[in-house]
């Protein structure tokens, strides 16, 4: 027996009995359709995270207090720390320096209020972060000088407070119950990643230091963001601030009371958390696999016990023990790659649907079905059939043609 007409064999047995074969395709389904939707939702949300990240900028570098436990007394970061920075004789690797004070609020305007995060920071901010406006006109260093009570609007506040993210240069808001002038709205840059860009208010670093946010010193930053000249130049530049860090600290080797992020740093851990997550929610949902087949094997020890007469008849006539065994196992295998195909299927409309519903919440989310999770699908089914079936196959090619054939 060849192995086409095995083939159309396991058609002919399988329409036979088309209940219970779907019953049995079922498991099938839903553990290739799970692994699917799962590998490739979290897929695209690695890629909406990383795509983030990237887009903050290859070449910045985040300083923030707090090093090796061995430090049981930090000194904090201070504007002096940030203009040493700036030093191109020191730092000849860094391009921009940021200084930023940091803290949540409660923001008010015309009868709606909303809590979100405020940022004291200085006109260098906005080259350094890349952060520009839709409208108005960004903080500059009359408004550090003059601790002036003006204020930039993530789009997000924007639309809690007003409903609208334009017009809105000139409007007042209260901040903590302090009244600011809006001098602008940033552009959006949407709410993925470690935190919601939108859901932000900036303000000069001055104003903060003396109206909002309240430190042990009027000079202490809450971190540094640093610019490198380029993405290749940043572990100099990192090597550079350390240095500078460690003679104004007065730290010993080895025990820093700081921490120098850079962007690879928060790629690598992205990446590493929904590798992990993928990875293990796609295990999960493989152990239904293994249920499916399970049920496979158990059908077809049925279908054996079903037609030992016919598999006596069969041997009867001269049919050979790897002809028995090639029939049932590519029956189950028919059963197993059938419900992959159809689970391929069920799994790209579910990734599909699941995009649908984040793009109508505005989560930036694209599931990515690859071609080498359907082929892993697709193989991986297929192998639980011959697996599952090799059982029952072996069973029905051991029968006895006499005592098959006096199978009551």
């Amino acid at each position: 027996m060849n192995f086409g007409q095995s083939f159309i064999e396991a058609l002919e047995s399988l329409a036979t009995n088309k209940t219970r074969s779907g019953l049995t395709i079922i498991g099938i389904v839903i553990g290739v359709a799970a692994v699917i939707a799962i590998v490739s939702i979290g897929r695209g949300a690695e890629g909406t995270i990383t795509g983030s990240i990237q887009g903050i900028g290859t070449n910045l570098l985040f300083v923030s207090q707090g090093g090796s436990e061995e430090v049981r007394n930090p000194k904090p970061l201070t504007m002096g720390d940030a203009e040493a920075m700036t030093d191109p004789f020191q730092a000849p690797s860094v391009v921009g320096v940021a200084p930023i004070l940091q803290d949540s609020v409660k923001v008010t305007a015309g009868g709606e209020s909303t809590t979100t995060q405020i940022s004291g920071v200085t006109p260098d901010y906005g080259p350094v972060r890349n952060a520009n406006v839709s409208e108005g006109e960004f903080i500059n260093q009359e408004h550090l000088l003059g601790q002036a009570s003006v204020a930039l609007l993530g789009t997000e506040v924007a639309e809690d407070l007003f409903a609208r993210t334009a017009g809105l240069v000139g409007e007042t808001v209260r901040i903590e119950g302090r009244p600011f002038r809006v001098i602008g709205v940033l552009e959006s840059k949407g709410g993925s990643g470690f935190r919601n860009e939108d859901d932000i208010i900036l303000v000069p670093l001055t104003t903060a230091q003396t109206r909002l946010i309240r430190r042990s010193s009027h000079d202490n930053v809450d971190m540094i963001m640093v610019q490198a000249f380029s993405a290749e130049t940043v572990p100099g530049a990192s090597q550079e601030i350390s240095h500078i860090l460690q003679t104004r600290h007065r730290t010993v080797i080895g025990a820093d009371d700081f921490t120098i992020f850079t962007q690879q740093d928060f790629l690598e851990t992205a990446q590493t958390i929904t590798g992990v997550l993928t990875i293990f929610l796609g295990g999960i949902a493989a152990i239904s696999l293994l249920v499916g087949g399970i049920g496979i094997m158990n059908i077809m020890l049925v279908s054996v016990t079903e037609r030992t007469r016919e598999i006596g008849l069969r041997k009867a006539l001269g049919a050979r023990r790897i002809d028995i065994l090639v029939q049932f196992l590519t029956e189950s295998a028919l059963l197993s790659l059938i419900g992959g195909v159809i689970g391929i299927g069920l799994g790209a409309l579910i990734s599909y649907a699941v995009g649908r519903i984040a793009a109508a919440s505005d989560t930036p989310l694209t599931p990515s079905i690859g071609l080498d999770t359907v082929l892993l699908a697709t193989l991986f089914s297929a192998a639980v059939g011959l697996f599952f079936g090799l059982y029952p196959a072996n069973r029905a090619a051991s029968l006895e043609p006499v005592e098959a054939l006096r199978y009551e």
